[in-house]
C-alpha cells in the first residue's frame, strides 16, 4: 500500500481567508519548489498565528513565484493551555538549535534569548543579526513540523538583568536550580509562566540574587545536573504534564 503523500505546513505573516490567492515569501518558495519539488495542484497547509489553519493549493510553483489558493479555514484545537515565556541562556552551535526546537515542539508562547554572566557565547553587531535570523528559521520550522497554531514569537537577545521583569503579566516566575529546595510539585498550578534557563555552567550568584529579588523562584528537577538544551525541553514537559494538556 502506498503511504498518503505528507502534506507541507508553511508559516506565512500575511492576512489569509478562505478564497483568497497570496504569493508565498521567497525562502518558502525556494522550500516548496525547489527542496520539495511540489507544482501546481499539489496541497499544502499555511498558518499565521490566528488560532486557525487553512487548507490550500499551490497555483504556481516555479523558481521566481509561489502562490497558494486558500481553500478552507479550520480551527483545530493543538495550542496548550499555559503561556510560557522560556528564557533561555544562549548556547554554543547546535545546542541553542536543538533547545529552540524542542521548546516550539513542547509549547512554548514566546522565546527570550538571553546571555548570562558564565555563557560561553557572545554575539553583537552581524553576527547577532545573522543568528537572531538562523535562531527564526529554526522557530519556523519547529512551528510548521509540529502542527502548531501560532509561531511563538523569538524576542531580540538581550542580558538576562534586562529582562527579568518580563512578561509583565507572569503569575509565576521560575528558574531551573539543581541546588533548590523543591520541585514542581511544591508550586501552586499556574497558567502564566516565565521559565528561566541558565547556560551549561549554571547562573552565577549575583545573578540568582537579582533573579530572586525580582519574584524569581528556584526550582529542582531532580537529583541529576541536566545540560541547558536538556532542561528547558525537561522542565516544559513536565509543567505541561502537570498543569498543561499533556496531562491525563
Amino acid at each position: 500500500m502506498a503511504r498518503a503523500k505528507h502534506i507541507p505546513r508553511v508559516f506565512v505573516t500575511q492576512a489569509l481567508a478562505e478564497g483568497a490567492t497570496i504569493e508565498l515569501p521567497d525562502d518558502k518558495r525556494h522550500h516548496l519548489a525547489t527542496v520539495l519539488r511540489l507544482s501546481a495542484g499539489d496541497a499544502l497547509v499555511l498558518f499565521n498565528g490566528d488560532g486557525a489553519e487553512y487548507a490550500a493549493t499551490l497555483t504556481t510553483a516555479d523558481r521566481k513565484r509561489a502562490e497558494a489558493r486558500i481553500d478552507q479555514r479550520t480551527t483545530p484545537e493543538r495550542e496548550s493551555p499555559l503561556e510560557i515565556t522560556l528564557l533561555q541562556a544562549v548556547a554554543r552551535g547546535d545546542r541553542m538549535d536543538f533547545a529552540l526546537s524542542k521548546a516550539v515542539e513542547l509549547g512554548v508562547t514566546a522565546i527570550q534569548p538571553v546571555f548570562t554572566a558564565r555563557g560561553q557565547v557572545k554575539l553583537d553587531g552581524a553576527r547577532l543579526t545573522k543568528k537572531q535570523g538562523h535562531w527564526q528559521r529554526i522557530v519556523e520550522s519547529a512551528a510548521e513540523q509540529s502542527g502548531r497554531l501560532i509561531c511563538p514569537p523569538l524576542l531580540d537577545a538581550v542580558d538576562l538583568s534586562d529582562c527579568l521583569q518580563a512578561p509583565a503579566d507572569a503569575e509565576r516566575r521560575l528558574m531551573l536550580a539543581p541546588e533548590a529546595a523543591a520541585g514542581l510539585q511544591a508550586q501552586a498550578p499556574a497558567t502564566r509562566i516565565a521559565l528561566l534557563i541558565g547556560p551549561e555552567s549554571g547562573l552565577s550568584n549575583d545573578e540568582i540574587e537579582r533573579a530572586t529579588a525580582a519574584g524569581w523562584q528556584a526550582l529542582a528537577l531532580g537529583p541529576r545536573i541536566l545540560r541547558t538544551e536538556t532542561a528547558g525541553m525537561a522542565a516544559l514537559a513536565a509543567l505541561q504534564t502537570a498543569w498543561g494538556d499533556l496531562a491525563g
